[in-house]
Formats: structure tokens, sequence, C-alpha cells
């Protein structure tokens, strides 16, 4: 377990520098082709009706998280055997891969960019790599709102949820955790042809964020405070509208960033063609701007640092004491 969280730390720094390299194949990759080939096979065996593809489905969920968690599990087992020095090594390239504190920002602060010169193709085209809705009409508060959202809700299920799984139980429950939350975002639609099909994988994934979203939300309000930032009207729209949202998580750290930045967020959105109703999140204290993205990734940055001085140095005292 010492390994494993000197790994983590390792691993939480090469991401800040390295981010994720385009060139270097991600195991999140395989991961997603796995889902793709089983989802094909399973939906040739069992039937065409809801109750098949819920079974496909949850048989589906078995399989992926079971496969990724048992291979990094053989794989950092075959390199202690060899040198426990192998094993730190790639264990802390696994705690890289899993996190993603530099890609988000990397990817939101290309939207800042864009809008920055004014350009509003080059930042719909920009935002549509990071959020799952179409992009083609928004305008420019529309695409910075859609970019601060997604930095909201991803410093949860991209750093703060991650890390949490990381200190429990190493880059094995690190890899569960990815996979649970590839499957959610591969084929948790309420659309065809993943309506029934991805209802299991979506609950799962609400269920494993359930506890680090709220946490998420906390540290998000811990680090607002460090950064000086309205806490007080974070800590209310959290309390308000943290459940403003189709997901029982993904408003929790929205809430608290709208909160923060006195910024009104969510509402309408259209995925895949239909529209979607939604509740705002937060006060329209003032209006948007671009440079909120900005602001948004450094309330990630700091969140994403201030979760792992705290979880790592938790489970440090736990050791030395145990």
């Amino acid at each position: 377990m010492k390994w494993s969280l000197l790994a983590l730390c390792i691993g939480f720094a090469i991401d800040l520098i390295a981010g994720d390299p385009h060139k270097i194949p991600h195991p999140v990759v395989f991961i997603g082709k796995l889902i793709s080939v089983l989802e094909k096979g399973l939906r040739k065996v069992f039937p065409k009706s809801v109750r098949g593809e819920n079974t496909a489905g949850a048989v589906l969920w078995l399989l992926v998280v079971t496969i990724s968690t048992a291979i990094p599990v053989a794989l950092l087992w075959l390199c202690h055997t060899i040198s426990p020095w192998l094993r730190l090594a790639v264990e802390s390239m696994m705690c890289w891969q899993i996190l993603a504190t530099k890609s988000l920002r990397d990817e939101s602060m290309k939207v800042y960019a864009a809008l920055k010169t004014g350009d509003i193709e080059k930042s719909r085209l920009a935002v549509s790599m990071i959020v799952g809705r179409d992009t083609a009409e928004l305008d420019g508060a529309a695409v910075t709102r859609a970019a601060v959202e997604t930095v909201a809700e991803n410093t949860s299920d991209g750093i703060v949820a991650p890390l949490i799984y990381l200190v429990i139980g190493g880059a094995p429950l690190g890899f569960f955790y990815k996979a649970v939350n590839t499957m959610d975002s591969m084929l948790g639609y309420v659309e065809p042809p993943y309506k029934n099909i991805g209802l299991v994988p979506a609950k799962m994934d609400d269920v494993m964020n359930f506890v680090p979203a709220r946490i998420s939300a906390l540290m998000m309000l811990a680090a607002g405070w460090i950064l000086k930032m309205d806490v007080k009207n974070g800590w209310k729209i959290f309390r308000r509208d943290r459940f403003n949202h189709a997901s029982p998580n993904s408003a929790q750290t929205e809430s608290v960033c709208a909160g923060l930045m006195g910024l009104r967020l969510g509402g309408d959105a259209v995925y895949h063609g239909v529209l979607h109703k939604k509740k705002y999140i937060g006060d329209a204290v003032r209006s948007i701007e671009y440079t909120d993205i900005f602001r948004a990734c450094h309330l990630l940055y700091a969140t994403a640092i201030l979760s792992l001085i705290l979880f790592a140095g938790i489970k440090f005292l736990l050791l030395v004491v145990m």
C-alpha cells in the first residue's frame, strides 16, 4: 500500500507536467474498444427486447470492469515479483494515465483561446471535443458556459473521484473506476440505441460517483476559499441547486462552481438532435465571460492539488498507525 501511495503522488506530478500525450496509447482507448466489441457481441446474443438489452448491459458492465481491474492486478503482481521498483514505475505510469488534470485544462483552454480571437466556428469545434451536446448553433456565451460546466463536472469525474479510488485501492481500483466512467460516457444515453443496454452502466456510474461527487463539491468549496472566491454564495448555490440535473451527481460540483463564480450554468441543451429540458444552476450575478474558463481552470487545479494533499495525507497517517 505504501508503494501505491508513492506511485499515486508520482503519477499525479507527471500528469500535471505532461498531461495526456496523444502519441502514447492510452488505456482508456483500449477500454473503449473493449466496450464496443462486447456491446456488438452481446447485442447478437441477447434478445432485442427491453429486458434482453437490459440484461446485455448488465453482463457488459460486469465483463468490462472485471477485465479492466484484473489486467492491472496481474501486471503489477508480475512486476513486483521482478522488483518493487519496477512495480513502482509501472503503477506510477498507470496513475498518471488514470488522472486527467492537465488534459482537462488544456482542452478547455483551447476553447478559451478560440473565443479570445472571436472565431465562433473554431470555438464551437473546440468545445465539441469536450462536451456531449450539439454545438453547431451555440453562441459565444453558450460555448463558454458549456466549457465551464465541463470543467466543473469533470473536476469530480476526471480528478477527485479517481484520486479517491486510487488512494483506496491503487491503480487496479483506479482502472475499475475509469471503466465504469467510460461505459457511462459511451452508453449512458436515454435515446436509442443505448437507452436499454446503457441502463445498468449509467446507474452503476451514479452509484460509484455518489460519494465522490459530494466529496468533490466540498473540496471545490475549500479550494474556492483558498482562491478568495465567494464561498458563502458557493455554499448557498450548492445547497439549493445540487440536484438540478438529471444525474444525481453532475450538479454537485457544477453548483459549487456556479456559486463561487457568480454564474448561471445549466439550462436546455441539444443532444444528438434532441432538445433536453434542463434546470438552471446558480444565479446570474454577472454575465458569463470567456475568461471564466480560465478562472474555472484555476479552481480545477486548486481542487486537484488540495484533494491529493488531503487524501494522501489521510492514507499516510493510516499506514503509520497500522
